[in-house]
């Protein structure tokens, strides 16, 4: 949401300077790392992303983003309140409320910002499947370090001390960019190493 400083950025081929914040703001779904919970119901918390959204929608959305079965355990389901920042829940459970509120929003636009960073093995799993229901159809925009989250994408940026280095499929960036494929590497390195453990 920062301005652009040169250059511009267009949706639909309209700058975006000149789209109303408020109009601007409807177009996009954001979930990050650290999805922010108010300390109201996990109702009131999903419903943030359509005020107007029934208690049925808010129900079908948790549903998909794999949320339900952990709610209605709940001390009190729906109706249990969230706690300060989410603290009530765990950083799986928040990131799940998180995309079941950016699914109730149906915005065209879906910016995941590191979505599964800091979730465990069997959270990711569900999480990858809960943003696959969330993204049908629409655009997405993946900001990511594990680069497993990312070898579907249509285009993937490789972004190099605030630069873009290179653009690509996965395949095509580890046959042309030596950074991509080191990070390639690393990353399954990485991911066989915590396997074998």
């Amino acid at each position: 949401m920062w301005d652009v400083t040169y250059g511009s950025i267009s949706i639909g081929g309209k700058d975006i300077r000149e789209i109303p914040l408020k109009q601007l703001n409807a177009m996009i779904a954001y979930v990050s790392q650290d999805n922010f919970l108010f300390n109201e119901t996990v109702r009131e918390n999903i419903r943030k992303g359509r005020p107007g959204a029934t208690d049925a929608e808010i129900e079908n959305c948790a549903r998909a983003a794999g949320c339900h079965d952990f709610i209605m355990q709940l001390e009190n389901g729906y109706d249990t309140v969230a706690g300060s920042a989410g603290g009530h829940l765990s950083g799986g459970e928040r990131q799940r409320l998180a995309i079941a509120r950016a699914m109730l929003k149906d915005a065209p636009i879906v910016i995941l910002d590191e979505a599964t960073a800091y979730t465990d093995p069997e959270n990711e799993a569900v999480i990858q499947s809960a943003v696959a229901k969330l993204v049908e159809g629409k655009t997405l925009i993946v900001v990511a370090h594990r680069l497993s989250t990312i070898t579907d994408s249509d285009q993937i940026i490789v972004v190099n001390g605030g630069k873009i280095e290179a653009a690509g499929t996965h395949e095509t960036l580890l046959e042309d960019c030596g950074l991509y494929r080191r990070l390639w590497e690393t990353h399954i390195g990485a991911k066989d190493a915590l396997e074998v453990r």
